[in-house]
């Protein structure tokens, strides 16, 4: 999954009406670097991603498509709403996480909790730490009834020219080797806009995104029971 709007704009949220899209693609080197064990993973990922806010906090969603063999391969999503009847920085975030790939539907996950969110005075760090409820529409391993903490951050340095953002997750699920999930991706950005020779209104990065995760990924002997770090190359051009 791709988080990389995780920046600047998820905190604004909390003090301003603010609204921004971007769409992302991702060449993944899973398949190159682990071979036959990852050679069911799709090279090329695109992402759209979408976050708006209001007085009552705000919404963001992103949708993953993996393209291979002329084909989109599956999808999944992410929704998520924070609502907030009052001053910074404590928000409700409610979330829906699922897909479709040609083998049937993912896990659906429906999340309820809490949220934290920081930055500093110019927005050029933010930080968000969320405590939730997850339930597993279609666990079939182990209870229903999970948990997830999210940490989320974003860092622009160089007069906008770089940024560092990012999320990991820590989750409960009964399914898998220890009960424990964990992935985080970890993106860098090079802004063209912030070159002074560049019009400001070009809405193109170059970057690189790092997916770390353990008990997550599926390879091709089906046992998602392991731990994989895997680099991608990215383009994103935001609106």
């Amino acid at each position: 999954m791709k988080r990389g709007l995780f920046t600047i704009i998820a905190i604004c949220a909390s003090i301003s009406m603010y609204a921004q899209l971007n769409v992302q693609f991702h060449y993944d080197f899973g398949s190159h670097i682990y071979g036959d064990e990852l050679s069911n993973r799709s090279n090329l990922t695109a992402t759209i991603e979408n976050f708006a806010a209001d007085k009552w906090g705000s919404t963001y969603f992103f949708v993953d498509a993996n393209l291979g063999n002329n084909t989109m391969e599956n999808v999944y999503a992410e929704f998520s709403r924070e609502l907030r009847f009052w001053e910074p920085p404590l928000a409700i975030h409610l979330e829906y996480n699922g897909g479709l790939s040609g083998a049937g539907s993912y896990n659906d996950a429906y999340l309820l909790g809490g949220a934290y969110n920081w930055a500093n005075k110019d927005f050029s760090r933010t930080f968000s730490l969320q405590l939730l409820y997850r339930y597993l529409a279609r666990q079939v391993v182990g209870t229903k009834h999970a948990w997830q903490v999210t940490t989320v951050w974003g860092m622009h340095f160089a007069k906008g020219l770089y940024s560092f953002s990012g999320y990991a997750d820590v989750s409960y699920d009964e399914s898998v080797n220890g009960s424990i999930v964990v992935s985080s991706e970890p993106q860098f950005w090079f802004n063209l806009a912030a070159l002074e020779s560049v019009d400001d209104n070009l809405g193109l990065s170059i970057g690189a995104e790092l997916e770390i995760s353990n008990n997550l990924v599926w390879p091709t002997d089906g046992k998602n029971n392991r731990f994989y770090a895997i680099p991608t190359l990215a383009a994103k051009w935001t609106f």
